[in-house]
């Protein structure tokens, strides 16, 4: 990762609280804290793998960077023409401009395409929405798009029934590059696919992210994939980042024994290497009720008296390498070899 390179996304404390209601008035009592606080930066150009069990508040996050949800707190900033401009304080007209430059990878690739629209039709729509192309030369672009992800042209008077689950993400995929965005959030773009589908489209990705100088967040439960497509790594835990580190770095030194626990679980090629794996006993915390101090405490092998006080600050231990534990400094904790 070039660090001379500008900073194209930046989220400061970002949190999403979801009301829990009750009664015939439907009274709050509660709330879901999906995401509680986090921050971090994507420079231009970068791939920042975004991972954690499912129910961390990963794919919340994704959709408040995108305004697709509204956020309890915090501030999205984001660069245009040189600027850095708070998302969260613009109008929904005022956001219209803001929606060409990010877009989204869904992660399931069945759920969404529109079934009555053809391919055409699909991956032409944010055009005509923005008004960037018509006639003769929208189906010039469509059929530049499809091809950019490996699809042919002949393809785009066929409906979505007659693809592949990896065909419909490249539809999907096509889709979203449509507007030529500068931020794509793939929501776990690979989870519903098969595993040799799977390296086709993260290759897929990083050649487009060459071509078209793309910038990702990509989100994701499974560390391994991540490892191959991220220049760093952010490891999230009950809407709290843990860890944000140089993908190297992280798998060879994790910090935080939770992603010591998560890169324990990665499948090993060679069936004669014997691992030790890690499991967490327990479950996680409900996130309406979550537990005092650091909120890992409950499911850590190395607790000590002040986890359970103290919530730990998101802190630089290494140059670049940054963790909330209060062990961080004196535990060895085992990467991937």
């Amino acid at each position: 990762m070039n660090e001379e390179r500008p900073v194209l996304l930046e989220v400061r404390n970002l949190k999403k609280y979801f009301p829990i209601q009750k009664g015939f008035l439907r009274r709050v009592v509660g709330y879901v804290r999906a995401v509680d606080g986090i921050s971090f930066a994507i420079r231009e150009g970068e791939t920042l793998g975004l991972v954690g069990e499912s129910g961390c508040g990963k794919t919340t996050t994704g959709r408040l960077i995108l305004r697709a949800l509204e956020p309890t707190e915090g501030q999205i900033l984001f660069r245009k023409d040189g600027e850095m401009v708070d998302l969260t304080r613009l109008s929904r007209k005022e956001l219209k401009p803001f929606r060409r430059d990010m877009q989204i990878i869904f992660q399931d690739p069945f759920s969404s395409l529109n079934p009555r629209m053809t391919v055409m039709e699909i991956v032409a729509e944010p055009l005509v929405i923005h008004g960037l192309a018509k006639g003769a030369e929208l189906e010039d672009r469509v059929r530049e798009l499809l091809e950019a992800v490996g699809l042919k042209p002949q393809h785009m008077n066929r409906y979505p029934y007659a693809f592949s689950g990896g065909q419909r993400q490249r539809i999907g995929i096509a889709r979203a590059l449509a507007l030529r965005p500068k931020l794509i959030v793939a929501d776990e773009p690979v989870s519903a696919l098969d595993v040799s589908i799977q390296a086709q489209v993260l290759n897929l990705l990083r050649d487009l992210q060459q071509e078209f100088g793309l910038t990702y967040l990509f989100i994701a439960h499974d560390l391994a994939v991540v490892e191959h497509i991220s220049d760093r790594v952010a490891v999230m835990y009950l809407g709290h980042i843990v860890e944000l580190a140089p993908a190297e770095a992280l798998y060879a030194e994790p910090k935080h024994p939770y992603t010591e626990a998560l890169l324990s679980a990665i499948p090993k090629p060679d069936p004669d290497m014997v691992t030790q794996r890690i499991l967490l006993p327990g479950d996680v915390p409900n996130p309406a009720n979550p537990p005092p101090g650091c909120k890992f405490h409950t499911r850590c092998r190395y607790v000590e008296t002040i986890c359970h006080e103290e919530v730990p600050e998101l802190r630089e231990i290494t140059p670049q390498h940054w963790v909330a534990c209060h062990r961080a400094d004196e535990l060895k904790l085992v990467g991937v070899e």
